[in-house]
Formats: structure tokens, sequence, C-alpha cells
């Protein structure tokens, strides 16, 4: 059974940090992109953060600078760095892995977390 267990998030005031943690299981954790989304009420679902089985990062442009993403394959966990928050950054945050093979792409999403920036 692959399991994408979270951590962190809640209620910060603009400007604060947060640190989102997620831990995997059931998948070989090192094989797989790890990444970060969230959804907004009314919006799309869109991807925050993306790290590469290779170390590779890549974000969304209103979050670099901000956020760091960053993985550790001996604890099969993925981490988000959220500094500077505002606001906008208020959604559901998503624990994503990723393989792609064979023009196969195998997904699977860990359970929401919120984050909150209010003052």
């Amino acid at each position: 059974q692959v399991q994408l267990v979270k951590s962190g998030g809640g209620l910060v005031q603009p400007g604060g940090s947060l640190r989102l943690s997620c831990a995997a299981s059931g998948i070989i954790f090192s094989i797989f992109s790890m990444g970060w989304y969230r959804q907004a009420p009314g919006k799309q679902r869109e991807l925050v953060a993306t790290i590469g089985t290779g170390g590779d990062t890549n974000y969304l442009d209103s979050v670099k600078g901000r956020f760091t993403i960053s993985r550790d394959n001996a604890k099969n966990t993925v981490n988000l760095q959220m500094n500077s928050l505002e606001p906008e950054d208020t959604a559901v945050y998503y624990c994503n892995a990723q393989r792609v093979r064979f023009g196969f792409s195998n997904n699977y999403w860990g359970q929401g977390t919120q984050v909150t920036v209010s003052s």
C-alpha cells in the first residue's frame, strides 16, 4: 500500500515560515520524482515545486526564492520549507510522487494539508 503521510501546515502570519514534510512508504522512493501541489479555494490545483531523482528542482514563479524543496532518500521524505509566506500562499497542499516510464505515468497523492496565511 502506497502511503504519503504529511506533517506540518497550520496558521501563520504573513512573513512567517512553515515546513511541510511528507513521508512515503510502499514505493521505491529514490526512483520517484517528488513534488508539492496546492489548491486554493476557487482555483485550479497548481504545481508548487518538484525535486527529481537527481536532486534537480523546479518552482512555481511566485514561490521561487521563498520556498525550498528537498528530499532525504534515506528517510523516504520530501520537505517544503516555506519562508516569507503571503496570504496568496493560503491553500491545501498535497504531496505527490511520480514516475514516468514507457510512456506511462504513475502518480501517488497524499491527503491535503491546510496552510493558512493570515493576520
